[in-house]
């Protein structure tokens, strides 16, 4: 797992922005910086899939914001672009506000992948901010359940302990 930059200032403001503000063209500007990293990383990658939403959020969006940045960022690498190869079980919880432990019980079994679409694959999972890293690695262990042959992880955010949760 890797994140591009550390959860605070400009990052996070674009987040809440592309988050909660509806700045859907902030999706493909966030891309085009982000591929700047990626290409650094030299990862072989298949498929770009976006961590989901839950039905209620999404509802409530009306976008995945993850997606908005995984889309235009997956055209730019000539990569395949799957929101549907990953989905949620069940509803949860925002993990704002969450232990550690918390955050791993709330995500835990919630997450589902297509074997059709994700065997034999090597998968970049992405989402926008990570924590504790519990969400990318339900997602990622779901992924290989069904065929994946290998799953990097990328984030455009990582928060630090000083961000208000302590990570044992």
């Amino acid at each position: 797992m890797r994140s591009w930059l550390v959860f605070e200032g400009p990052i996070r403001h674009a987040l809440h922005t592309l988050k909660y503000r509806r700045n859907l063209a902030l999706g493909d500007a966030l891309a085009q910086e982000l591929r700047k990293f990626v290409d650094q990383l030299g990862w072989k990658v298949d498929m770009v899939v976006p961590v989901p939403l839950g039905r209620q959020r999404l509802k409530e969006r009306g976008y995945n914001q993850v997606g908005l940045v995984a889309m235009p960022l997956a055209a730019l690498n000539g990569w395949w672009y799957s929101s549907n190869t990953l989905s949620r079980t069940r509803e949860t919880r925002s993990q704002v506000g969450l232990s550690v432990e918390e955050r791993r019980a709330n995500v835990s079994g919630a997450f589902r992948a297509k074997p059709a679409l994700a065997d034999g694959k090597v998968i970049l999972l992405m989402d926008d901010v990570a924590t504790t890293g519990a969400t990318l690695s339900v997602c990622a262990e779901a992924l290989k359940q069904s065929g994946a042959r290998l799953v990097y992880a990328l984030t455009l955010a990582r928060a630090l302990p000083r961000h208000g949760l302590h990570v044992v």
